[in-house]
């Protein structure tokens, strides 16, 4: 009698245990999800590839002048770039441009003889003399600026690559010579501006920036006395270029 009253509630307990086995699951499936395809699949993007901390930065690139009315600029220049931190730089910047004749430029005819393109002595000259009518023409510029990059980001691309990036934005002194040859006038203004670099590795930035130009420019010799004879330029900039960071390998601190 005994032995049936222990089958019987051992056949009772039985289903039990196992229900509150099944209501747990199975702890090796959760310890191999841990560790298994799932994890090697999903990385973590945390962390830099790229960091700028205590590294110079030299910087050849391209510029072009943007919304030109007179005179299109195609600068050739570099800027050279010392970051104290990863977020604060601060960069010397170099540029010779070319002036050309914007195709936004016209001539008018009061007469009625209708408008054409000018020619580089109709923007050169007063009186058929040089002067500096300049109308926004520029050749050697400079400036040193301040640059804080308050933006890291990571883009996602096709076949799941990751590309870097930084923005950063910038303010300084600008120096710079306009006005037609034999009648350059120096002058001293501001430039404030925002970029962007992409990284391709340890030491190697692809660089995107806008920066305005603000100076002030003075009007024609012969007509100094007139009054509101000067007027301020914004001349708008964008450039492209690369980046070289040296030393070329950098320690992320643990």
């Amino acid at each position: 009698m005994n032995r049936l009253l222990w089958l019987a509630l051992a056949l009772v307990a039985a289903p039990a245990f196992a229900a509150s086995e099944d209501e747990a699951g199975d702890v090796s499936e959760v310890d191999k999800d841990s560790s298994g395809p799932l994890k090697d699949r999903v990385r973590p993007v945390s962390g830099h590839l790229f960091l700028m901390d205590g590294r110079f930065e030299v910087s050849p690139g391209i510029g072009l002048s943007l919304r030109d009315a007179f005179w299109q600029k195609v600068g050739f220049g570099a800027a050279f770039t010392y970051h104290f931190t990863e977020a604060v730089g601060v960069s010397a910047r170099g540029t010779y441009n070319l002036s050309l004749i914007s195709g936004a430029a016209q001539i008018c005819d009061p007469v009625g003889g209708g408008c054409a393109l000018p020619t580089e002595a109709e923007l050169s000259t007063a009186n058929g003399q040089p002067a500096n009518v300049s109308f926004g023409r520029m050749s050697f510029l400079a400036s040193v600026d301040l640059q804080w990059a308050p933006l890291y980001g990571k883009l996602a691309l096709f076949s799941e690559k990751i590309l870097n990036f930084n923005m950063y934005v910038l303010a300084g002194p600008t120096f710079l010579l306009y006005g037609p040859p034999g009648a350059t006038e120096f002058t001293v203004g501001g430039n404030v501006g925002v970029g962007f670099r992409f990284f391709l590795n340890e030491w190697l930035t692809i660089r995107l920036e806008v920066r305005d130009v603000i100076y002030l420019e003075k009007g024609p010799a012969e007509r100094a006395a007139l009054p509101n004879n000067d007027s301020f330029r914004n001349q708008l900039m964008a450039e492209f270029g690369f980046s070289m960071f040296f030393p070329t390998i950098f320690r992320e601190e643990g």
